[in-house]
């Protein structure tokens, strides 16, 4: 139970630190003309938020990492080598999300970082991730209990890694359209993954994996305050980069790899949307959806923002309370 009480402690400081936060950086953000450029291809609905503060991220950022060192200096959690990696994924992608937000509000335009920068800065955290990962005495072996799968990938497995880093810190990066979607969703995928670390029991540092997704969850939902539906913020690039990345890290720790795709059933979805739909109009000339991803063709057919945020809300607390029963039960 004490696991328990250090997470709910976690929570509850990452929420109100992040609120405290929030109340003092919007101002600042506003005042240094830190706002947010929408694509003109976008829908008319949102050319409504051009304008809004972003780098809104650091607002559960900050809080996450003030409350880590608040936990350790209390003796409440130690530094282990899968905490390490996870507050380097966390720090480092948001790091990255902040210089192509910095450089999209520079040139005051919806283009930042070049695909290139992002691919080399992405392949030497992947890089960094794997050799602490194996100096740790990580394992090379991709477990899959309940499909009977237990390959030893060995170096290619820092192959596995990148592609789960990049592709989890995409699809967050890509279903952060509406106001709170994917801030809700993420609350709800650490949520998930906070239950599930509890049971890996044969992990290092399990405990400090669980508490600081419980952290996040508090900052998340302080963030929450200003980012739902009118948002006051946005998260950008820096939210939403270091999000994903860091789902991808949890899931690689907990050996539950799997989890993750169910976890994030709706950001798989709303990336799948995405590609579903080039590779229609490319190749065939046709549109699938109305507009790509999910969320704007849900809009398309007249749906209200509240509601689309709420749906995928739900849709996604079912997944990861569906992702808990397989991770810790099957």
């Amino acid at each position: 139970m004490l696991i328990l009480a250090k997470s709910v402690l976690g929570l509850m400081l990452g929420f109100f630190i992040s609120v405290f936060l929030g109340f003092f950086l919007l101002p600042v953000l506003r005042k240094l003309n830190f706002r947010q450029s929408i694509c003109e291809f976008i829908t008319e609905r949102h050319m409504e938020k051009e304008g809004t503060p972003t780098i809104g991220g650091l607002i559960f950022i900050i809080p996450t990492i003030i409350t880590m060192i608040l936990l350790y200096v209390k003796g409440s959690l130690e530094i282990t080598n899968s905490l390490i990696i996870i507050l380097f994924v966390f720090v480092s992608y948001s790091l990255l999300g902040l210089a192509d937000d910095l450089k999209k509000i520079i040139r005051h335009h919806n283009d930042g970082l070049s695909i290139m920068q992002k691919l080399i800065a992405q392949v030497v955290i992947a890089i960094v991730f794997f050799y602490i990962y194996m100096s740790g005495g990580g394992s090379t072996h991709l477990v899959i209990t309940s499909l009977g799968i237990d390959w030893n990938l060995k170096w290619f497995y820092g192959l596995f890694i990148l592609f789960l880093l990049v592709g989890s810190s995409n699809a967050v990066n890509i279903t952060d359209g509406e106001d709170g979607l994917a801030g809700g969703l993420s609350a709800i995928a650490f949520l998930s993954f906070g239950i599930i670390s509890w049971g890996t029991t044969w992990v290092q540092g399990y405990q400090e994996i669980a508490i600081f997704c419980f952290i996040l969850v508090g900052s998340l939902l302080g963030f929450l305050v200003y980012n739902t539906h009118p948002a006051k913020v946005f998260m950008g690039d820096t939210g939403s980069l270091g999000l994903g990345a860091t789902l991808a890290a949890v899931a690689i720790l907990t050996k539950h790899e799997l989890s993750l795709a169910i976890i994030g059933g709706v950001f798989i979805a709303e990336t799948l949307s995405s590609f579903i739909q080039i590779v229609s109009i490319r190749k065939f000339g046709k549109k699938i959806f109305l507009m790509a991803p999910l969320h704007h063709h849900f809009e398309k057919l007249g749906w209200s923002e509240n509601d689309i945020v709420k749906l995928f809300w739900i849709v996604g607390f079912m997944l990861g309370m569906g992702a808990i029963y397989y991770g810790v039960w099957l």
